[in-house]
């Protein structure tokens, strides 16, 4: 049962940050065309501001400069005293943390949605903290009622007493988008045009309830992960095999104990060895290639999202 506080006031202030992973193009491009052409992300009843998040790392065309920018913004990192020997993304997490939050606090922006792409099949995947998020599990329930054909799955990677690390986290609300398969360093028309059409719905929804549309309770299902899996590795920690074909491919999908996971250099099959059923995601990924995750292991489960407070109709901010 979801159980943090919801909204009570209109949303007023909100963010769209894209590169936060320089490599990963569709957030970037789109947030530097609306740097130049911000109208398509007004609403009647807020404001939006694009952010570029990771200059550096974009104009490298690389994840990151120093540091995964996404698990920077910490407590330990955001609050440290700042030194010249700091990492750049560390010193890009305090900026942005004073930009849209600070974290926690009632200064913060109310709404931030960051923009992903992803090496997996991990088709359109909606990541949140936890299901306690009751504004942002509204969302994604409107998104996946929106498009059906997307079967938009619901990502929750907080880990039970584990701090949030990731951008969206300094603002009041958020949610990040995943899109893939896309190659790093790759645009896809495709999925350019799927993440800015999300992005519009998205927007959509914040002026709906602004406008004080009433979204009753639901039940929802959602995957969070239980454990990762590293790729089989020679004594030197090299690779001594890759992903199996047949669970390539297949995220979110069920992983039966007894089928293969990975096929060895000098032939033979690994299977998996666990009790229970998972679900596998970011199988395969590149970027956690050197995080030595080869996939996630996840539960699939479900839970009661309450329904949201109706507001009083808001007028536009200028009004």
């Amino acid at each position: 049962m979801c159980s943090l506080p919801v909204p009570r006031e209109p949303l007023r202030r909100v963010a769209v940050t894209g590169g936060t992973h320089g490599n990963e193009m569709s957030g970037v491009y789109l947030a530097q065309h609306w740097l130049q052409s911000p109208a398509e992300l007004q609403r009647l009843s807020f404001s939006t501001v694009p952010v570029l998040a990771n200059p550096a790392a974009t104009a490298a065309c690389r994840r990151y400069v120093d540091h995964d920018l996404n698990r920077t913004f910490t407590s330990s990192f955001l609050n440290s005293r700042p030194t010249p020997d700091d990492p750049y993304e560390v010193t890009r997490a305090r900026e942005l943390n004073q930009l849209l939050g600070p974290k926690a606090s009632g200064r913060a922006f109310d709404f931030v949605l960051d923009l992903h792409n992803t090496t997996a099949n991990m088709g359109t995947c909606l990541i949140a903290k936890s299901s306690h998020e009751v504004f942002a599990m509204h969302l994604c329930h409107h998104l996946q009622l929106q498009y059906p054909e997307l079967s938009c799955q619901v990502f929750l990677y907080q880990q039970s007493g584990e701090e949030s690390y990731n951008l969206d986290s300094v603002a009041k609300n958020g949610l990040a988008l995943e899109l893939g398969p896309q190659p790093q360093g790759v645009l896809r028309a495709d999925i350019f045009s799927r993440m800015r059409t999300l992005v519009a719905t998205v927007l959509d929804f914040i002026e709906l309830f602004n406008q004080g549309t009433a979204f009753p309770a639901f039940e929802m299902e959602a995957y969070r992960p239980v454990g990762v899996v590293d790729f089989p590795r020679t004594d030197a920690g090299n690779l001594a095999g890759t992903v199996h074909p047949q669970l390539q491919d297949r995220d979110f999908q069920p992983l039966q104990p007894g089928a293969p996971i990975f096929q060895m250099f000098s032939g033979e099959d690994l299977l998996y060895e666990g009790e229970s059923t998972v679900y596998p995601v970011f199988i395969n990924e590149a970027a956690y290639y050197e995080k030595g995750i080869a996939f996630v292991q996840t539960e699939k489960f479900t839970f009661t999202v309450p329904a949201m407070p109706v507001l009083n109709p808001a007028p536009s901010p200028a009004s």
